[in-house]
């Protein structure tokens, strides 16, 4: 089976760590790495998003030993619209989470108007931090946690400029 999941990935943390096995369980996978140009438009909350090379570099750190531990293939690619790589035919499923499942039925409705076949949608529930709310990238650029959901008061945010404009 061919999985493909997409996402700006800044930092990586373990709820991505989650879509990624899941998607390692179902097949080979197919990540679609968000470009510098639309990283910011798919963020919910301004901050800085680190250039694309660094987010890839740090994406293949993480992927590469699931691929091996799940003896599977993977590929990171740029993508550059919201929709991604996943309306191109030779994919199988979709890996997403909870509040991104709608742009995943998206997907489904321009592969239909494309001739191709539904992915089949797989949504991975959230991991939650130490306090009880989900891990995300914003909490950890913020500072309130670490890539592991445990709190970090005593750490400082990265703030919605890149380092050297601040």
């Amino acid at each position: 089976m061919n999985v493909a999941l997409g996402g700006t990935f800044d930092p990586v943390h373990d709820g991505h760590r989650a879509l990624f096995e899941r998607a390692f369980e179902l097949g080979d996978l197919t990540v679609g790495l968000t470009a510098d140009e639309l990283a910011p438009a798919t963020r919910h909350t301004e901050r800085y998003v680190r250039p694309f090379e660094d987010r890839k570099r740090d994406l293949d750190e993480e992927l590469a030993p699931l691929a091996e531990e799940y003896d599977r293939e993977y590929e990171i690619r740029e993508l550059t619209e919201p929709t991604g790589i996943a309306v191109e035919p030779g994919f199988d499923a979709l890996v997403v989470s909870p509040e991104t499942r709608d742009g995943a039925e998206r997907v489904n409705e321009i592969r239909e108007e494309k001739g191709l076949p539904s992915l089949r949608i797989e949504v991975v529930d959230h991991v939650p931090a130490e306090d009880g709310d989900r891990i995300s990238s914003t909490r950890i650029v913020r500072g309130e946690i670490d890539r592991h959901g445990n709190l970090t008061p005593e750490r400082e945010g990265r703030g919605t400029a890149p380092p050297d404009a601040e």
